[in-house]
């Protein structure tokens, strides 16, 4: 089981934005996608989760064809999405925004297991916390809805690299509870150092696919790969 892409290509306007994807997203495990921006990395993440349908090949979760389901019956299914720019209900508590997804009681608590320095927060309008703050209530969020798989934009996008950090191991976390994981970042190191699976995409299209630790240590060819 597991979550599949079989020869994705994303189109927008007159023209496909990235091409002839294959990949495979696995339980427990996290797939880091690197690249340039303006590369199509946002645009992929889009098709798989049903704001764009690909223009052709299939995605596949747990051997059911979803390409053409509705976002919020993927979303049924058990597929979780972190947008880029924190995607908070800025007028809600922290508490309001985890009850937006979690079925139960139990569920809240797990997300918030996750980030302790939220549960005296629980009652702030999310607005008041700060940006790390928010994508920690984000995070905690898309946790409690108990996703099969979650796909990460640009979580860092306008943190600190400190702050980041601080997220990096509870990513680690959520895939260890068995989760399938998708990691589209800026940070390619950080990032990288989590992975199972690497992917690079350069101008829409896939230049590097395979051993994350070989991009590591061999920082030429990590900047090859960007440079397509």
């Amino acid at each position: 089981m597991s979550l599949v892409l079989n020869d994705v290509t994303i189109s927008r306007g007159v023209g496909p934005v990235i091409s002839n994807v294959t990949l495979e997203i696995k339980p427990g495990q996290i797939t880091t996608l690197v690249g340039p921006n303006g590369a199509g990395k946002t645009s992929l993440i889009e098709g798989i989760s049903g704001v764009l349908i690909p223009s052709s090949g299939s995605v596949m979760m747990d051997e059911v064809n979803i390409t053409k389901f509705s976002k919020r019956k993927r979303a049924n299914s058990g597929l979780a999405v972190v947008e880029q720019g924190r995607m908070i209900f800025p007028s809600l508590t922290v508490k309001e925004n985890l009850q937006l997804t979690a079925r139960t009681k139990a569920d809240m608590d797990e997300a918030l297991g996750l980030f302790p320095e939220l549960e005296k927060r629980l009652n702030n309008q999310s607005i008041l916390l700060s940006g790390g703050e928010q994508q920690m209530v984000v995070l905690a969020r898309a946790f409690a809805a108990k996703p099969k798989y979650l796909l990460l934009d640009e979580m860092s996008l306008g943190l600190a690299p400190v702050v980041f950090l601080r997220l990096l191991p509870v990513i680690e976390g959520i895939a260890k509870s068995g989760v399938g994981v998708l990691l589209v970042e800026q940070f390619a190191h950080l990032a990288l150092g989590l992975a199972s699976e690497a992917m690079v995409v350069t101008s829409g299209h896939v230049s590097y696919q395979g051993s994350p630790k070989a991009l590591l240590d061999d920082a030429e060819l990590l900047r090859q790969k960007y440079m397509g």
